[in-house]
């Protein structure tokens, strides 16, 4: 495909180049566990590639745990989108997270990580728990450059944020980081909105599961960078076992095509209910990047392409409020997750920053709004009944 494509075209087509010369129109699924081996000497070869990091040679695939070529379509198609060498996919967005952190170490030989928070609870909770063998230290983004040590190894951030949208520069980050490489999670933006490498990221995260994805019935992770961290994902992919699935692929490269469309008609449904709800009296606040106050560099338009189609809110009345107005949504869908085609509500608190420290744990009047395709009229009439 051309380099000078749009977004659209590439969403559409990425991945798919050879299917005309396969004489297929859909995307093709492989599920086969284990592959045919021409010889011996050949099979053990390209096992010993991919086993390092490599891709199959002409001893075959051999082994669904180390390559798969659905998996390799949509890693290629996420990839262009993010405008990198290469893209690595995982099981889950945890898989992808543990895998950047480990791929790290390895290439950089320190065991200290700088994350700036907020951050998804998973992904705070695993750089806290010591499972992974790292020391975080965590501090805003302003403190970035006076967390950084000799030993550290990777710099993490979220921005848009969880869940309270919170908006991070990157370039900033970038040069705070002191060379070391900064991962950034770019699943409430997409790359439809924000490409994080062209700001100098080395790694681009995604739970695929949110908009990419699109639909709610695949689970995945990718991170996307050059081709070198590429290897180094892939290495620990193999030998961890963390691939996604063929069919979690299918599904996630299925969604691609029609991103584009669904982030921006998302966001414009969740701008609208933004404004509604900052003038509605049970309302504290409201968290967007579309509000003013929550932009106040101007990150829209010079690093987002767009405000994104999540939101948060705080009520008065405090838990008992945010509670109350989670269980009594009928078109919204009470359900943790987010960037699917219906409309979410979640109380963050409670449930997917449960296990961070109370200190940036958000707050118990904390709902998140996850913005989907339905009119955004009735979205507000069901705000409107479950704020009253």
């Amino acid at each position: 495909m051309s380099t000078d494509a749009a977004p659209d075209s590439v969403a559409v087509h990425a991945g798919r180049e050879d299917l005309t010369a396969l004489g297929v129109h859909a995307l093709p699924i492989d599920l086969s566990s284990t592959n045919p081996l021409p010889t011996v000497e050949c099979g053990g070869a390209s096992y010993e590639s991919m086993a390092g990091g490599g891709l199959p040679t002409d001893g075959g695939n051999v082994y669904a745990r180390l390559w798969n070529p659905t998996v390799a379509r949509f890693e290629s198609a996420l990839a262009q989108l993010e405008g990198t060498d290469e893209a690595v996919a995982f099981a889950s967005g945890m898989a992808a997270v543990t895998a950047a952190v480990l791929a790290a170490r390895a290439r950089q030989g320190g065991s200290h990580i700088v994350a700036v928070r907020p951050l998804y609870g998973g992904t705070d909770h695993l750089l806290a728990s010591g499972l992974l063998g790292v020391e975080t230290s965590y501090c805003g983004p302003g403190g970035v450059a006076a967390a950084v040590r000799a030993d550290t190894c990777l710099v993490v951030l979220e921005t848009p944020a969880n869940p309270t949208l919170d908006l991070v520069d990157i370039g900033a980050v970038v040069l705070a980081a002191q060379g070391r490489p900064v991962l950034v999670d770019n699943t409430f933006a997409t790359p439809v909105l924000q490409n994080p490498a062209s700001h100098g990221a080395s790694l681009v995260l995604h739970s695929a599961t949110k908009y990419l994805g699109g639909h709610g019935d695949a689970v995945g992770g990718v991170v996307a960078g050059d081709a070198e961290w590429a290897t180094a994902l892939r290495r620990v992919r193999a030998v961890t076992g963390g691939i996604l699935h063929p069919m979690a692929a299918y599904l996630l490269h299925r969604g691609l095509p029609t991103l584009p469309v669904r982030v921006r008609a998302q966001q414009a449904s969740a701008e609208k209910v933004a404004l509604w709800l900052a003038d509605h009296p049970a309302v504290e606040r409201v968290f967007y990047p579309g509000v003013a106050e929550c932009d106040p560099t101007g990150l829209v338009g010079r690093q987002m392409r767009g405000p994104g189609a999540v939101l948060a809110v705080q009520l008065a009345g405090g838990f008992a409020q945010a509670a109350r107005v989670a269980e009594r949504v009928r078109l919204f869908t009470h359900a943790v997750s987010l960037g699917g085609v219906d409309s979410l509500i979640q109380h963050p608190a409670a449930l997917t920053h449960r296990p961070v420290a109370p200190e940036a744990r958000p707050g118990a009047d904390v709902l998140r709004l996850s913005i989907g395709l339905e009119d955004p009229a009735d979205l507000q009439r069901d705000l409107a009944q479950a704020l009253g």
